[in-house]
């Protein structure tokens, strides 16, 4: 019992990033509905993907981007539900906590 508690430290400890040269930045929690947004836009800047990123673009770009599908004036396959399923407080509130990642 003891080994396995020894064995759960050091992966947790190797997990959180102990050791690394550069210190780890926290960021804020992300809003309400944020995590969703992850799923189809990637976090990373060297993933490759057709969905565009959205982590430090600018909040003003996200919100008309999210009014532009939820009036349909921008053509999408999923977007235009998703943006309809948020509040304009919401969409504020994801699309600051976006910009802010860096």
């Amino acid at each position: 019992m003891k080994a396995m508690r020894w064995a759960v430290a050091a992966l947790l400890l190797l997990c959180s990033g102990a050791g690394r040269a550069a210190p780890l930045v926290l960021q804020p929690e992300p809003p309400p509905g944020a995590a969703a947004c992850t799923g189809c836009h990637a976090v990373d800047a060297r993933t490759k993907t057709a969905v565009p990123r959205i982590h430090g673009r600018s909040a003003d770009d996200i919100v008309a981007a999210m009014a532009a599908f939820r009036s349909g004036s921008r053509v999408a396959t999923v977007m235009d539900r998703v943006a309809k399923g948020f509040t304009d407080d919401e969409t504020r509130a994801i699309a600051a906590w976006f910009a802010s990642q860096k």
